[in-house]
């Protein structure tokens, strides 16, 4: 009987890290002396060896599709993955399902994981930046994003340093890396036309006379903020512009706080639906009354949006067609000519907008 080879989450656990700090450690890239000399002494005593995970990719690929995706509990992302398993039920491809948490430590381990698991295909909103995602795409597995682009690293050079074992195996040689972003231009997305949709609701509450608009943003929305920054003209108000983290009392604390910090604001565009629940909220225990002190408009629209008190006006995605065209991508073998696709998205007017004289 073959004895199981250890792998890099083994590894991880015994060294008391994340799968993303073993990977750079592995691959020469920065990290504590205490650290490094941990891990690589872990790595020895286990008998890791990296080169399993290439000849996995190489030789043993057994099919399937991995989805990532921020939080399944999210209705959006509940969306996308139905979409996903629609087309790929359709085809008979398995998929392998992982919730994020929209961190992205626990975002590279789970690539690590379904690489380990000779997964051939990839699904993701992704949460991590681009290093996270080069190994993938460097080992020839098919990538396509979902809703969201990686977020490229502050200066204008990708770090000389990856979380890359594949290439420490030799797998494929490494491709040429120039400004932020050019290892991953080849990779095909799958996006919801959001300049649009946030432009078109700007230009709506201004229609209603609204100057001083505010914005609630989370995790993977630099896109809506650059959206909204565009439409808005001119210099912006700062502290119109609020973020909260992933989770929902983080959400809470953002918008209760941008309510109480600017009493002045007359509208607010909340950047997704936890957020849009969290305005509704916060507003509701401030004693703000929705159009009449303040208009609310979310992006993303789902059931309970149409059941508040008054119904909400909301920028609507195509949540499932977003999964179902990228599972469309991934399956066909989406490859370095494979192009992306924008979808419209639509400004549902309900009755949380009012008039400002």
């Amino acid at each position: 009987m073959e004895l199981r080879r250890a792998t890099i989450k083994d590894v991880a656990e015994a060294a008391g890290v994340g799968v993303a700090t073993v990977s750079r450690v592995l691959s020469g890239g920065s990290a504590s002396p205490e650290t490094r000399e941990r891990v690589l002494a872990v790595a020895a005593q286990l008998d890791y060896r990296p080169s399993a995970l290439g000849r996995n990719l190489r030789q043993r690929r057994t099919g399937g599709i991995g989805l990532l995706v921020p939080d399944l509990t999210d209705t959006f992302f509940g969306q996308v993955a139905e979409g996903v398993l629609a087309c790929a039920r359709a085809a008979g491809e398995p998929v392998v399902v992982g919730s994020t948490g929209d961190d992205p430590e626990q975002e590279a381990e789970l690539v690590g994981m379904l690489l380990e698991q000779s997964v051939d295909r990839m699904i993701a909103v992704p949460s991590g930046g681009v290093e996270t995602w080069l190994p993938v795409t460097r080992a020839g597995m098919t990538v396509v994003f979902a809703d969201r682009l990686p977020a490229a690293p502050p200066d204008d050079d990708l770090p000389g340093s990856t979380a890359d074992l594949m290439l420490l195996d030799g797998v494929l040689p490494p491709p040429p890396v120039g400004r932020h972003g050019r290892a991953l231009a080849d990779v095909p997305a799958v996006l919801a036309d959001d300049r649009s949709g946030i432009r078109t609701a700007v230009r709506y509450l201004r229609g209603l006379g609204h100057r001083r608009i505010a914005f609630l943003g989370g995790p993977g929305h630099d896109r809506r903020v650059a959206a909204f920054r565009e439409a808005v003209g001119g210099p912006v108000d700062e502290e119109l512009v609020v973020f909260a983290t992933g989770s929902r009392d983080s959400a809470y604390a953002a918008a209760s706080g941008l309510f109480q910090s600017r009493p002045d604001l007359t509208a607010v565009l909340a950047a997704g639906n936890m957020l849009g629940e969290a305005a509704v909220l916060a507003a509701r225990e401030l004693d703000l009354r929705v159009p009449r002190d303040v208009s609310l408009v979310m992006y993303d629209d789902v059931p309970w949006a149409e059941l508040c008190s008054p119904p909400l006006t909301v920028i609507a995605q195509p949540g499932r067609d977003i999964g179902y065209r990228a599972a469309e991508l991934v399956l066909r073998g989406a490859g370095r000519r494979a192009r992306g696709a924008t979808l419209p998205t639509e400004l549902i007017v309900r009755g949380s907008c009012g008039p400002r004289h």
